[in-house]
């Protein structure tokens, strides 16, 4: 069997292969060469173990992650595949195959292995299950349910239309389908840009897959085999959003402590046994945690337990409390792997919709074309089917009537286009009946009218939609501002710029900074409340949870909703408005908006060779087309931003383009590890090339046989 490598000017990996097979274990080989660092990050995540090398600050996803037993569902899932679909497995295995064989060359490339003192580990055919899992775990934000339990039960049940948007943990995406109708070349578009947390390295890795059954480029999740989200084999192309959907469940346990173990009180009044066992979480530079795992019925005990949920919780008469987490491939074990070859294989909108029938988790709303003129939009994914209690809050493991029933039906849009359009952006739409919170219209609205304003697109046109910075959701604000009487000179003069301004938040724009001032003071204002206090201090929940639970962030998001309610427990908003218009008047931002709207990368090393002032600013905001996400009344810097830009051509694919926000090589200082920043900060996309010959061979290397991925000293068994 042979393998070819080649790269184009980006350093973006070509790879063709006799099968595809023989084509996994090159990209397995190659995402370890170019990106071992983070393949080995993302390994000890999923497994738990990321505080062995990082230190405390990742004790509390390790123990999450030990909690939700993610590594122990890989397996299962890997296990069921194995059942199920053997080829796909041996696929599986055979990606895997190649990463331990790139890992030891990819190591010595990345300086994060000695500054850790890391042996670069070995991986096992179910870790790029864990990876995927544990990379969309928190994606449908199920600890929202613990904000909206929260929320009810101190302001009532009205909070949760008041604060449902999209939250802070929450990933998006912009997503869009023009058909051959609207374009030049009478063949559809599909181009958007996933919204994720911003990492270094990117979460998306650009990539092209050949062999004799298929050629496919797009944009793949390092650590898993093929290209799931976004991808165009030359015939079909697709891409996905976040359907918003609400799949997974907290369950309220009621445990005891037996001298046989651990108990939970069943919705029949009896009381079962739960599995139990303690594993011990390693911590570099301190004492190891010994921490205990608990099952039951519902689902793996996230937090709390038989001494309940914190120090100062003595738990009910019939037992202390604790939170079980219920997700679907734990309980089918499917992960939907399935689906993977057959996209890869796809030829046809049907070839794409018949893979998606395999598609478990996470759930998308996604868009297809073919050259055949063919569209498709449509819910990828599995939603449960239960009560409507489950979908909103925690809910009583000891009554009865929170079971699953089965699956929801996928929705589909029929037609798939609406004048030649599609748009997905998160907000309310297709996938409605799955979901409790989506995103502002307003992302979704902007684009529309983007597109409706031509009717001959072209690939070269869409970075304008990309990179429109127009604020929807300026308005309310605005509004209230424009309201005010009474004022200083100063604050008038700030207000009438402000009612003067464009709405758009262009990086070099002095007013768009104000604007985010003043926004930011009226959260800081309505935040300090006496009605809010009592969810200023979250539960003891664990400290990964805590980011949907922070009152400052969710009125950040919830701004508008909470302008235009026709009450708000009583608060004069019009004084609070007031107060911020004057205060930022009194020493108005002299910047402009990039100046503090600047970018910060999740690192898994905080500290390196890049520092928060030397990365860049920004243009965007949270509700703009350009969704560079700051957090207001907290914080302008961005941490969530598009990970990716793509825009696939179907009628030459080699009119496609794409870009990431930092390039293609994940070792820092090396040709391509930044050199897609500047196209990215300019809204530009680099061209797809799909002619070997225009691309460069690299020598082919034998498999690194002499020094082997060493065992992972952290690695327990079961």
């Amino acid at each position: 069997m042979t393998t070819e490598t080649y790269r184009d000017a980006w350093g973006i990996p070509h790879l063709r292969a006799s099968s595809a097979r023989e084509l996994a274990r090159a990209q397995g080989r190659v995402t370890a060469r170019d990106r071992a660092w983070q393949l080995e990050v993302e390994r000890h995540r999923a497994q738990g173990t990321s505080a062995s090398f990082l230190g405390a600050g990742a004790l509390s996803w390790d123990v999450f992650a030990r909690r939700a037993r993610l590594e122990d569902t890989a397996r299962r899932c890997f296990a069921a595949l194995e059942r199920r679909d053997p080829e796909t497995a041996d696929w599986v295995r055979a990606y895997v195959d190649g990463v331990n064989e790139g890992l030891p060359a990819g190591a010595r490339r990345a300086p994060e292995f000695a500054r850790t003192g890391l042996a670069a580990g070995r991986w096992q055919p179910w870790t790029p299950l864990g990876v995927w899992l544990g990379t969309h775990i928190l994606f449908a934000g199920f600890p929202a349910k613990l904000w909206r339990e929260q929320a009810v039960r101190h302001l009532g049940p009205d909070a949760v239309g008041l604060f449902a948007t999209d939250g802070p943990g929450t990933a998006g995406s912009n997503g869009w389908l023009v058909t051959g109708d609207r374009t030049a070349t009478g063949h559809a578009l599909i181009a958007g840009d996933p919204h994720r947390f911003i990492e270094d390295p990117g979460v998306y890795q650009q990539i092209r897959l050949a062999c004799p059954e298929f050629d496919v480029i797009g944009l793949a999740v390092p650590g898993v085999p093929g290209i799931a989200h976004f991808g165009h084999t030359g015939t079909a192309a697709w891409a996905i959003t976040n359907a918003m959907a609400d799949y997974q469940d907290l369950y309220r346990e009621r445990l005891r402590r037996t001298g046989a173990g651990i108990e939970s009180l069943a919705p029949d009044g009896t009381w079962h046994r739960a599995a139990r066992h303690t594993e011990t979480v390693h911590v570099a530079g301190e004492p190891p945690v010994e921490i205990e795992l608990v099952e039951t019925p519902r689902g793996p005990v996230i937090a709390g337990g038989p001494e309940g949920l914190d120090a100062g919780d003595e738990g009910h008469p019939g037992g202390a409390e604790a939170l079980a987490l219920r997700y679907p491939p734990r309980v089918t074990e499917d992960l939907g792997f399935s689906a993977l070859l057959p996209l890869l294989r796809s030829r046809t909108v049907a070839d794409v919709d018949r893979a998606l029938d395999a598609w478990a988790e996470p759930v998308n709303v996604v868009q297809a074309a073919d050259t055949a003129g063919g569209t498709l939009h449509r819910v990828a994914g599995r939603v449960p089917v239960r009560a409507e209690a489950n979908r909103f809050h925690p809910v009583p493991a000891w009554e009865p009537g929170h079971d699953w029933h089965g699956t929801h039906e996928t929705p589909y849009a029929r037609p798939a286009t609406e004048d030649g359009i599609a748009v997905m952006a998160n907000a309310r739409g297709l996938a409605t009946p799955l979901g409790v919170e989506f995103a502002p219209p307003h992302r979704a609205a902007r684009i529309r009218a983007l597109l409706d304003a031509d009717r001959a697109w072209t690939a070269d046109g869409m970075p304008a939609i990309h990179t429109d910075t127009h604020l929807g959701s300026a308005a309310p604000l605005l509004d209230h501002l424009a309201a005010l009487t009474g004022l200083t000179p100063a604050a008038a003069a700030l207000r009438d710029r402000l009612l003067a301004w464009d709405r758009r938040m262009d990086a070099d724009s002095t007013d768009a900074a104000a604007y985010a001032a003043v926004r930011s003071a009226v959260v800081r204002r309505l935040a300090a409340h006496p009605v809010f206090a009592p969810l200023t201090t979250p539960p003891a929940y664990p400290d990964v949870l805590l980011p949907w639970l922070a009152l400052v962030p969710r009125i950040g998001h919830a701004l508008e909703h909470l302008l235009t309610a026709e009450d708000l427990y009583g608060i004069d908003r019009a004084a609070a408005v007031r107060t911020a218009l004057e205060e930022v008047a009194a020493a108005p931002p002299a910047v402009p908006w990039s100046a503090t709207h600047r970018l910060a990368p999740w690192r898994a090393l905080p500290t390196g060779p890049y520092t928060a002032a030397e990365e860049p600013g920004l243009a965007g905001d949270h509700d703009c087309v350009l969704s560079t996400s700051a957090v207001p009344g907290l914080t302008d810097l961005a941490a969530r931003g598009p990970a990716a830009r793509y825009v696939w051509d179907l009628a030459d694919r080699d009119g496609s383009r794409w870009v990431v926000p930092f390039g293609a090589d994940g070792v820092p200082g090396a040709r391509h590890h930044r050199d897609q920043l500047p196209l990215w900060l300019e809204g530009e996309l680099a061209p797809v090339v799909t002619d070997w010959t225009l691309l460069t061979p690299e020598p082919t290397e034998p498999a690194d046989s002499s020094d082997p991925a060493a065992p992972d000293p952290t690695e327990e068994s079961e």
